[in-house]
């Protein structure tokens, strides 16, 4: 790695032009551009302090949680590890902007609140619904505070788990349309990941990261539901499901490929996995299936792995403009 001082120096000696600087500058720049734009890059850990933080934090945190239930204050410890996440996160965030535990203090920050509120009126579906509304509450002031990009996440799904508790509470029979309420949540999940990563297509900010994190949680809200509806689970697979199951995985991987986002095809990538190990065994492997399946299937991924860039230019250029201009933005594929 060059640094900015080393151009200088180099300058300086007579070693390289000012000219030749500004044109390896404005080249790595480009090159970052792309790579940021198209290799779905966000920060997680910077240093192994990252994780020794981390650790430290959930050590304090579940001592301050379970010494208070084990005084007899479940309520209290809900709120004292909310407050106490939210007290080191004005510290190991807002000034030392740390990237794996701002991502741990707000999930115990939402943790918190959530048990908190089911301790104090009851575990039952009407406190579990009002839970919901109030973590979305605090979802976002820690957002306008911290503004960790998981947090929008944390949030939606806190919107979401009301939505369906009270549409339960209130629809009778409605227990049993869970997996159409849980897909369609998916789709308005998945709808508001798209228009944070249209808001930066060559992501180069804060948006995209907060983007990954709703595509996370749009996944299995929307794969789930449609592999149950196939019978995946159900113990008896045939050659009709297996085939169904291919179409279904082939149309996520486009859609993936389209969006440059590859959680709906991890969140999908087990039920396919389990598909074709059953039908081997219905064939007789028994041994081997899942085995045999994982090499397949396994080597399939690695190929469009290395052939992602080249595959995602082939399904834009067969998208409208109109489509294309809203997706993220595509690395040139003289490079593979």
């Amino acid at each position: 790695m060059y640094s900015e001082d080393d151009l200088a120096s180099a300058i300086e000696a007579g070693v390289i032009s000012a000219e030749t600087a500004a044109a390896f500058r404005a080249h790595a720049a480009q090159r970052n551009v792309e790579a940021a734009a198209d290799d779905e890059q966000f920060r997680l850990v910077t240093g192994f302090n990252d994780i020794f933080v981390v650790i430290a934090c959930v050590l304090l945190l579940a001592s301050v949680k379970w010494i208070t239930a084990t005084i007899g204050m479940p309520a209290l410890g809900g709120l004292a590890m909310s407050v106490l996440a939210w007290l080191l996160a004005e510290f190991f965030v807002r000034k030392r902007h740390m990237a794996l535990p701002a991502i741990v203090l707000l999930l115990a920050f939402v943790f918190g609140i959530f048990i908190a509120v089911p301790a104090v009126l009851g575990q039952n579906n009407m406190s579990f619904g009002v839970a919901s509304a109030v973590t979305a509450v605090a979802t976002l002031l820690h957002w306008w505070r911290f503004q960790v990009p998981i947090t929008v996440a944390a949030g939606t799904a806190a919107v979401a788990t009301g939505m369906v508790v009270a549409l339960m509470l209130t629809v009778p029979g409605a227990e049993r349309l869970l997996p159409l309420l849980l897909f369609v949540a998916g789709i308005a999940v998945f709808a508001l990941a798209m228009r944070w990563d249209a808001a930066d297509t060559r992501r180069l900010t804060r948006r995209s990261d907060v983007a990954f994190w709703l595509h996370l949680l749009a996944a299995p809200l929307l794969v789930h539901p449609v592999f149950t509806a196939l019978g995946v689970a159900s113990g008896h697979t045939q050659l009709v499901q297996a085939v169904a199951v291919v179409a279904l995985y082939v149309f996520i991987a486009l859609v993936s490929l389209a969006i440059d986002r590859r959680a709906l095809m991890v969140s999908a990538l087990a039920y396919v996995l389990y598909t074709f190990s059953a039908l081997l065994k219905e064939y007789g492997v028994v041994s081997l299936g899942f085995a045999v399946t994982a090499l397949a299937i396994g080597s399939a991924l690695l190929l469009l792995s290395a052939f992602w860039h080249r595959s995602r230019a082939f399904v834009l250029r067969r998208l409208p403009l109109g489509m294309q201009a809203r997706l993220p933005v595509s690395r040139p594929t003289g490079r593979g």
